[in-house]
């Protein structure tokens, strides 16, 4: 993939899968850590070791300042073996920074508790710049709807897959939503909307199939 150059206050896609489609997540416990580390990984500060910070509370109460995050996001999906951003750069080489933290941190986490070795995922992330209005609704829209892009099925498979929709819905407790969800819900008059917005958005992709072979084929590459 050609590389791009980061700016600060642009928006980016990126995207990883488990090394030879490997899971990234063996059970629940993983994504929580997953989700904790996308949060407490995203600050300019050093953080120490996560294994200090208690998962029984979910995303922890503090949530970092904005002024001290490297990016923001603005939908996520994490599904058994890869994850999808959609972030805002606030810091230089923000994005660069955070996704070498996160996919360090959780690495060694992983490793440790399964008893595994080596890489995770698959080389280097890919980052594509999201250049358009049109693009950063439609692409919200396929990630928060993800696992129905995919058609995940069985209860393992949707219990280690989880997307930011419920938070764009308003259904997220306060302490797990993390997202800048402004940037796409002030385009509409309500929720409902958005919803319907999204849910057409998906439909139009799936027959079409462009945007899903093309993400599918980015991540063969």
């Amino acid at each position: 993939m050609r590389k791009i150059r980061f700016e600060n206050g642009e928006f980016y896609h990126v995207f990883n899968r488990g090394n030879n489609k490997r899971p990234i997540f063996i059970d629940r416990f993983d994504l929580n850590r997953f989700l904790l580390s996308m949060r407490e990984f995203n600050t300019k500060e050093p953080i120490g070791s996560l294994y200090s910070l208690s998962l029984e509370k979910g995303l922890a109460e503090n949530p970092t300042p904005k002024s001290k995050r490297l990016v923001d996001f603005v939908c996520y999906c994490l599904n058994p073996n890869h994850y999808h951003f959609l972030v805002q750069q606030l810091e230089q080489d923000g994005v660069q920074k955070f996704i070498h933290r996160l996919g360090t941190g959780y690495t060694r986490y992983l490793n440790d508790k399964h008893n595994f070795s080596g890489a995770l995922f698959q080389g280097r992330y890919k980052a594509i710049h999201v250049d358009s209005n049109e693009y950063l609704l439609h692409l919200n829209a396929y990630i928060n709807l993800n696992p129905e892009a995919h058609q995940i099925r069985g209860s393992s498979s949707k219990l280690l897959s989880k997307t930011s929709w419920e938070e764009y819905l308003g259904k997220e407790l306060p302490g797990n939503s993390f997202c800048n969800k402004k940037i796409i819900l002030s385009q509409f008059s309500n929720i409902t909307e958005y919803k319907d917005f999204a849910k057409k958005a998906l439909a139009i992709s799936k027959e079409r199939k462009e945007m899903v072979k093309s993400l599918e084929l980015l991540l063969l590459t």
